[in-house]
């Protein structure tokens, strides 16, 4: 063998990504369910590492923790619909491409406008007139929290992810204000149960279950905006704005009249959730009233792709590991981070995962010659 030919066999491994030209539904969610399984043995390696104990018997913790008994049942299921609600919420927004990064400021607001109805109002009127109330109330402070940033992005063009996420923190400022109005007792810098001796306002029980309501209203929710998405003029136009603004104009759609309505429904929606929050879950109000749940939507609107059942799946799925989580971290001594530690990573590999299900790596082999040729 000659030398030229001896160097011609020279090869330098390489690695290129490639988009993938399509991927089934079923290729899709292998990669997903491949994800959440390495996921959950990095929490076992995580969790041997700070407990020493079997990483089975501590995944048992996490079964238990949510469906140990009907009450935490019933918790995960309330956790799992209001974040549902969210999601869905941010759905409208997000197939315009408009980045509602804001839904925990407006949860938070329409929280505190649901804890002032229930506070001033609660001694006044019946039940069903608060509902009413607080539901509307909420809603339509959602709807004002959505529409500054959605004129501003329509009339000026702004930048709508950091001028929502800007509003959370105004809204965290405000929600700051009324704990400080309405602190009980005073000088104790919170709220506490909110009419906790009449319940006034407090959401309803259904055939005996006080969580079911949340469960009907997510359902409606979910149904609504599926319906306006893709049985309505409205829906239409909003998902021609999202694929292009100029076609859009030259269809003779008004793209600013469709970006301040489609983000006044994903505010008043996720309004409303706040309502469920307080009205039907803690009974109080705080900065920490969201609870993270405005962003984890985002994480849950993407994975699922706007599909309605992928969105319960993943809710039920972060609900189920966040409530396991807080379990085992009492059973074995941990502080709350360490739930926070194991939720995290199971995150982190659910989101990793969407790269591959768009992309894939190819390995080829280049001749070192040819390589330098092309130079």
């Amino acid at each position: 063998m000659s030398e030229a030919g001896e160097k011609q066999q020279k090869t330098k491994t390489t690695i290129h990504l490639i988009r993938r030209a399509k991927v089934t539904r079923l290729y899709a969610w292998l990669i997903r369910l491949a994800a959440a399984f390495l996921g959950l043995l990095v929490c076992g390696i995580v969790i041997y590492g700070i407990t020493g104990e079997n990483p089975i018997d501590v995944f048992g913790g996490i079964f238990l923790g949510t469906f140990g008994s009907s009450r935490r049942l019933w918790v995960t299921v309330r956790e799992t619909v209001t974040l549902l609600v969210i999601a869905v919420g941010l759905i409208p927004a997000f197939k315009m491409r408009f980045w509602n990064l804001g839904a925990e400021g407006q949860i938070l607001v329409g929280g505190a406008v649901t804890a002032a109805v229930m506070i001033y109002l609660g001694p006044l009127l019946q039940d069903w007139l608060l509902w009413i109330l607080a539901f509307a109330g909420a809603m339509i402070a959602g709807a004002v929290w959505g529409f500054i940033p959605a004129y501003f992005k329509a009339k000026f063009g702004t930048n709508e992810s950091l001028f929502t996420l800007m509003m959370n923190y105004v809204a965290m400022q405000i929600v700051t204000f009324c704990v400080v109005l309405w602190e009980n007792p005073k000088g104790s810098n919170h709220v506490g149960v909110i009419n906790q001796g009449t319940k006034e306002g407090w959401l309803p029980s259904i055939l005996g279950q006080e969580y079911l309501i949340d469960v009907i209203l997510a359902a409606a929710v979910t149904a609504f905006v599926f319906w306006y998405l893709g049985r309505t003029k409205q829906g239409y136009e909003l998902s021609v704005v999202g694929g292009s603004t100029n076609t859009a104009r030259y269809a003779g759609i008004s793209v600013g009249r469709v970006i301040v309505r489609t983000v006044v429904i994903s505010g008043a929606i996720c309004g409303l959730a706040g309502c469920m929050i307080v009205a039907g879950a803690s009974h109080t109000i705080s900065t920490s009233t969201g609870g993270g749940r405005g962003f984890t939507a985002i994480i849950v609107a993407w994975m699922s792709q706007f599909n309605p059942w992928a969105m319960a799946l993943v809710s039920g799925f972060l609900c189920f590991m966040q409530q396991g989580s807080v379990q085992i971290a009492s059973s074995y001594g941990l502080n709350e981070n360490a739930s926070d530690i194991i939720t995290g990573i199971l995150l982190f590999f659910l989101i990793g995962c969407e790269f591959f299900v768009r992309y894939r790596l190819e390995v080829t082999k280049v001749p070192i010659e040819e390589e330098g040729e092309n130079r």
